[in-house]
């Protein structure tokens, strides 16, 4: 259910409406919007059929929220959610663009790649400390050494870090590092780690499952929300089909679904879906274009000797490159990169 409140409530007026709901044995989610308030009652709500909630000082209407996922519905927000990422804002004009390598390895080729994308217009910093690998033979990430490599790389360049994260056991280390919690496509039904996460005020970045529909997508994403923490990124990664030209099919059809259904910001992985760095540039282009908020890339310095992923990694100057090409896609449909 939600609580449309007046333009005119008051704080006294707002706790008194949530308190009653809590009375009532519900949850609350407050939702502070540039022109409402509203108010999300989590829980059984036959328990509000007999409460006159319209009658309560300040509230202006009621509406039900008849889908699944609650909290992350476009309904339970006064606009799209906006994430303030030490400074960068994830879901506004502005397109951000997360990159850095798959794994990190060493701290001079994870620095000098950080101190590169930022020249060429990157606003996050993202590396593999810890990687989930189809082999348990292949590199497996450096841990806390890499994580240490990372904090040095963003205090050198500025860049906020997402890394990660793959055991409940790792949070409290990942947290002390990273910027954002990233949950892998194997991961994104993982619910005990995603509750865990969403007991975090950091922002995590939630990879859809490469079998998963739009629904179970934002489900996942309800379990973070549910847990008190909406500073939620989604990111569309490619779904495994029939086609073996490339790693993943992606799925652009999914940026105005989501956009339609949530208020969470979108952001298009096109490194993982292609699975090889030529046809990078024409996915992320397509991304602008339909939309997404951000985008996550690949760059190694040296991607032939690097130890993960390196065929769909762009070298520091093809990246530059395209950013510039993403900018004059972005001015064409009113944005900014």
């Amino acid at each position: 259910m939600i609580i449309v409140l007046k333009k005119s409530a008051t704080e006294e007026e707002i706790e008194h409406v949530s308190e009653k709901i809590k009375s009532l044995g519900l949850s609350v989610h407050i939702s502070k919007g540039e022109e409402r308030t509203l108010i999300g009652a989590i829980g059984d709500e036959a328990k509000l059929a007999e409460t006159p909630l319209e009658a309560l000082p300040g509230v202006e209407k009621v509406m039900p929220i008849v889908k699944p996922y609650k909290l992350v519905s476009k309904e339970m927000s006064d606009g799209p959610t906006i994430i303030d990422i030490n400074g960068v804002k994830v879901g506004g004009n502005k397109i951000q663009v997360i990159a850095g390598p798959c794994s990190v390895e060493t701290q001079d080729l994870l620095t000098d790649c950080a101190k590169k994308v930022k020249e060429s217009g990157a606003t996050l910093l993202r590396g593999g400390a810890f990687k989930p690998r189809t082999s348990p033979y292949a590199f497996q990430g450096l841990g806390e050494e890499g994580l240490k490599y990372l904090k040095k790389a963003s205090e050198e360049t500025g860049l906020p870090v997402v890394t990660e994260l793959m055991d409940p056991r790792d949070m409290d280390l990942i947290c002390e590092y990273a910027d954002v919690i990233q949950i892998g496509a194997r991961n994104m039904q993982n619910f005990r780690l995603l509750m865990e996460v969403g007991k975090t005020k950091k922002a995590v970045l939630l990879k859809r499952g490469m079998a998963s529909t739009v629904k179970e997508f934002l489900m996942s994403a309800e379990y973070i929300a549910s847990q008190g923490n909406t500073n939620i990124i989604l990111c569309e990664r490619g779904m495994r089909t029939f086609e073996t030209s490339v790693r993943n099919i992606l799925d652009y059809s999914a940026v105005p679904v989501l956009k339609e259904e949530t208020h969470l910001p979108v952001f298009i992985d096109p490194s993982h879906a292609a699975g090889r760095w030529d046809f990078v540039p024409a996915l992320s282009k397509a991304a602008v274009a339909v939309g997404a908020d951000g985008l996550l890339i690949e760059v190694h310095s040296d991607p032939e000797n690097a130890l993960c992923d390196g065929a769909q990694s762009l070298k520091p100057t093809k990246f530059s490159t395209l950013m510039g090409e993403l900018a004059k896609i972005a001015e064409a449909v009113g944005r900014t990169i």
